[in-house]
């Protein structure tokens, strides 16, 4: 029986990126087939290598970032190991970078030395602010991007000051997005066989990660009101998403819009109380600042007698949207999040391990994805090498010289 493959088997990609926004894209890649060629330093490595690194384990960080891909060892200084990576790009798709603007220029791979290569790559650079802007020669950071892309007010309270979160999301909103753009790119060059250059950014990429709310707050000039409710619409056609503490302070989200309103109170056997102090309509949550904390004060009250269990499978029950809030490790064992392997299992053999690791978001019926562990440095340089027709002579003299 032949192994499955991929549906981005074939696909070829070469990649100069460390860190994080630089390295998902390709691991996704990888884990849909595609033959990812990770460039490292000698005898150094992507710096991340040693990251996060628990005793008996490899690098949480690089692990989760790199996992699928190929190592290959290129002294890019030196002449010899930039003519072999024009040799892979000439055989490529798609080539990465999350250099700072212009380096990657400076050094002879910039966009308009490789497609002179191979005038069908798809050449991604990912960068901390764009290509443009004052500060577009600036190093970037998931903190930085989260600071000036507005989403710390999407977890913010009144009163309180705004703080970044622990979660690198900036850096996988990026990711992500990079992960599309070169979708959208490789269908462009196999249509048209024109490649072309894209430019992303973990500013970029948090700025579209705001949405609607970002629209909604552009037009009316004004900031979003935040803290424990999300009240949305018009009084003749509200809705609400919030989140409650129940009495062992277990907390959970619920939204719905007015239509369900009065359904969720009586499931929940709070349509007497909310009745009488007004709040059997949703719509005062919006025409008043003052009535809509009574009836969340109100709320409150009511929900911190009972369990968060109990009231998430009333809700659901009366099929309205209602989920424990997750800490992360709660998230790791969420039952739905295991039936769907969202979070998966994986051998290392090396360790004597089997660990849990990311497993993939998309189900592909006739091409599954297969979820990898991340190369040891240097780990595929005879291979690779060898399929470009390098002899081991030349191999062991390129080894000699640093090279590699």
């Amino acid at each position: 029986m032949t192994e499955s493959r991929g549906p981005l088997d074939g696909v070829k990609v070469v990649a100069c990126s460390t860190a994080q926004a630089g390295t998902v894209p390709y691991v996704l890649m990888a884990d849909l087939g595609a033959e990812v060629i990770k460039i490292e330093l000698p005898g150094v490595g992507d710096p991340s290598r040693t990251t996060s690194q628990l005793p008996g384990l490899p690098s949480m960080y690089f692990e989760t970032n790199n996992r699928g891909v190929k190592s290959l060892t290129l002294n890019l200084k030196a002449a010899e190991g930039r003519e072999i990576l024009y040799q892979l790009v000439r055989e490529a798709d798609v080539f990465g970078q999350n250099f700072r603007p212009g380096a990657a220029e400076k050094n002879g791979f910039g966009y308009e030395d490789l497609k002179k290569i191979n005038p069908k790559i798809v050449y991604v650079s990912i960068s901390g602010y764009g290509p443009r802007g004052p500060h577009a020669m600036l190093p970037g950071t998931d903190a930085m991007a989260q600071a000036l892309g507005g989403i710390a007010e999407a977890y913010s309270a009144p009163g309180q000051p705004l703080k970044t979160g622990i979660v690198s999301v900036a850096d996988e909103t990026c990711a992500i997005l990079a992960f599309g753009g070169i979708m959208a790119g490789l269908y462009c060059a196999k249509t048209t066989g024109v490649g072309q250059k894209i430019d992303t950014s973990l500013l970029g990429g948090q700025i579209r990660l705001m949405g609607w709310t970002l629209t909604t707050a552009m037009w009316k000039d004004e900031n979003p009101v935040t803290g424990q409710a999300r009240i949305m619409g018009t009084a003749e056609r509200p809705a609400i998403s919030a989140s409650f503490n129940d009495r062992d302070g277990k907390p959970f989200v619920l939204q719905m819009g007015g239509r369900e309103w009065n359904k969720a109170m009586s499931a929940l056997g709070f349509e007497a109380e909310m009745t009488a102090k007004g709040f059997d309509d949703l719509g005062v949550a919006v025409t008043s600042a003052e009535r809509r904390e009574a009836m969340l004060k109100t709320l409150d009250g009511l929900f911190a007698t009972g369990s968060r269990d109990k009231w998430v499978e009333i809700l659901r029950q009366a099929d309205i949207v209602s989920a424990p809030i997750n800490t992360l490790l709660e998230a790791s064992n969420d039952p739905d999040v295991l039936a769907n392997a969202y979070v998966t299992e994986v051998e290392y053999p090396k360790h004597g391990k089997t660990l849990k690791v990311h497993g993939s978001p998309w189900h592909f019926s006739e091409t599954p994805a297969k979820i990898g562990i991340a190369p040891e440095l240097g780990e595929h340089n005879d291979a690779i090498l060898k399929s470009l027709g390098y002899s081991k002579i030349r191999i062991q003299e390129l080894r000699d010289k640093n090279v590699i």
